[in-house]
């Protein structure tokens, strides 16, 4: 098979048909389907083996495995690759969708430039609207490890196109039972590999239909599985690179935590004063940082978390009226 695609099913019996046709219509014919069941609570399997039945052209490259208790995202990941075949290994994640050519274009463009990884722009979708992300180009692996670690690029994984080789020859995984922060994985994937490729096309569709939603909320275990991913990705490129990605982890390690600033919440606040202290001293001079990421960090830097809360109250505050003021046209 060229590619084989790996779909985790959790709790998403409202968008794994629109996941499943969008995926199954691609126009590239080789492809190796595998939905991995985490032990879905919903009707979630059910729709996907109607809609399964709806090609059946494709029933011999369709692989289905269940898991007989839940085992979480990364694991689920993990069950894909230890039995997909393909050449190159794409990742969808079941709540979203993908345009029918995409699969044809990544694997075109990896084998036109031989290379391990193939990365594409994408769409942040939303119920009425989406919004095209850009995504940079670099030609060497190197650079767009560094544009990661600075928070120029994305490293989630739905966007791109793995030499199934990279997974299997380096022994990687992803973290199971460390959900928060597993898309971090790619940036051990981009650190072994020798050629990459962007193509200058959004393919997928990053759904996200909660539009109330202006702050992020952790629990505690998402917190410590965000702190294990950090470290154990950090750790990793310390030990593959030794200082020559100090400052670019330094990015990365602020770039983690500065979610708990945008929170009016003090005990997200000691969180980030805690964090990656070290990192403190790289905040100017990380050149992809918007204004108002560094001006929050500046202020929380000081230990002057009074001007984060008002910033936070004065930015919810614009985010309700603007969020009111479109429903009402």
């Amino acid at each position: 098979m060229n590619v084989s695609v790996i779909v985790p099913i959790y709790n998403v019996q409202n968008f794994i048909a629109h996941c499943a046709h969008s995926l199954l219509s691609q126009t590239l014919e080789s492809v190796e389907y595998i939905f991995v069941d985490d032990c879905s609570p919903d009707n979630s399997m059910d729709i996907l083996r109607d809609v399964l039945g709806q090609y059946p052209h494709r029933q011999e490259q369709v692989k289905l495995i269940v898991h007989e208790v839940n085992q979480g995202l990364p694991a689920t990941r993990n069950s894909g690759l230890k039995v997909a075949t393909g050449e190159y290994i794409f990742h969808c994640d079941s709540d979203d969708f993908v345009e029918t050519d995409m699969l044809k274009q990544m694997y075109v463009a990896a084998k036109q430039q031989d290379a391990d990884i193939v990365w594409a722009d994408w769409y942040l979708s939303y119920a009425c609207k989406e919004r095209y992300m850009k995504q940079p180009s670099f030609n060497s692996p190197e650079d767009a490890l560094k544009a990661m670690l600075s928070g120029a690029m994305k490293y989630n994984v739905w966007n791109k196109l793995v030499r199934r080789q990279l997974y299997t020859d380096n022994k990687i995984a992803f973290p199971a039972g460390y959900g928060m922060g597993e898309d971090m994985t790619t940036l051990m994937l981009f650190a072994y590999a020798k050629r990459v490729c962007y193509l200058p096309k959004a393919f997928y569709h990053y759904v996200k239909l909660n539009e109330n939603a202006f702050s992020q909320t952790y629990s505690e275990r998402h917190i410590q599985e965000l702190k294990y991913n950090t470290e154990r990705v950090t750790q990793f490129l310390t030990n593959r690179y030794g200082e020559t990605l100090e400052k670019e982890i330094a990015f990365f390690k602020l770039d983690v935590k500065y979610p708990f600033l945008i929170s009016t919440q003090r005990k997200h606040y000691d969180i980030w004063r805690t964090w990656y202290c070290e990192a403190h001293p790289y905040l100017a001079l990380n050149n992809h940082l918007s204004f108002r990421a560094y001006i929050v960090q500046w202020f929380a830097a000081k230990n002057m978390f009074v001007f984060v809360w008002l910033y936070n109250q004065i930015a919810y505050q614009s985010c309700i009226v603007c969020f009111i003021s479109n429903r009402n046209r």
